[in-house]
């Protein structure tokens, strides 16, 4: 009879534990694993690097972390060039210039820097430096942030078919890396407007669920499909002359 009622109940551990591992490898990013593949496929030809708020006269935490992670990748042959993406968001500062700014402290040679400067939600970060990568001709890329955004935009870069790797943030690899202060004066942007007063809450959250992503991967498909059509239209013409 005892045997009886346990059974249940390890049936459901079970499902339960099962539904856990596969939500854990759907959704998280771990950094420990992603690092292990980072290494058995080194260099990328490039890491895109997601900006931050920048606060004025302080180098802050997590961009200061971001910066950290992207320096040791590129001096540690992981990466041969770095995308920063960002445009100034909720300060008046223009992300992915300011963490030019701070690479190029850093040591990062800043004909290995590149900068995507529209984005303004992390799916943008992440598609706009994707078509950058592309068009400046890099093959192989990873998406370096916290473990947290990265787990956040697995899904993402699943729905939209992204050929990268996610590479988070490995803390104890970037402690020993000193930042200072910058001057910031050429990424301020004057008659700012923070994206708060410029957005609802709604669209803010559209935006970060990959909204205009969406559109731009329509016009993009829109126009490469115009594209073929006037060329078999041009094609028609010639062949019949």
């Amino acid at each position: 009879m005892k045997l009886k009622l346990h059974i249940p109940i390890i049936f459901v551990s079970l499902l339960l534990l099962t539904s856990c591992n596969a939500y854990y490898n759907a959704f998280y990013t771990d950094p420990t694993k992603c690092f292990k593949i980072a290494c058995s496929k080194k260099p990328y030809d490039v890491i895109i690097v997601p900006g931050f708020p920048h606060d004025s006269g302080t180098v802050n935490g997590i961009l200061n972390e971001r910066i950290k992670w992207a320096n040791y990748l590129y001096k540690n042959g992981f990466a041969k060039n770095i995308i920063f993406s960002g445009s100034a968001v909720h300060t008046p500062y223009i992300e992915a210039k300011i963490m030019r700014l701070l690479a190029l402290q850093s040591g990062i040679k800043d004909e290995n820097i590149f900068i995507e400067t529209k984005a303004e939600h992390t799916t943008e970060n992440l598609y706009y430096s994707c078509v950058l990568a592309d068009e400046l001709g890099f093959k192989t890329m990873g998406f370096a942030t916290e473990p947290a955004q990265s787990s956040f935009m697995k899904p993402f870069r699943r729905k939209f078919k992204l050929k990268l790797d996610f590479v988070p943030v490995v803390t104890d690899s970037i402690n020993s890396i000193p930042l200072k202060p910058i001057d910031e004066r050429s990424a301020f942007v004057s008659n700012f407007i923070p994206l708060k007063k410029r957005e609802s809450a709604l669209k803010s959250l559209l935006g970060t669920k990959g909204q205009r992503v969406k559109k731009e991967i329509r016009k993009a498909k829109k126009l490469r499909r115009k594209s073929a059509h006037d060329y078999d239209n041009k094609w028609k013409s010639n062949t019949a002359n």
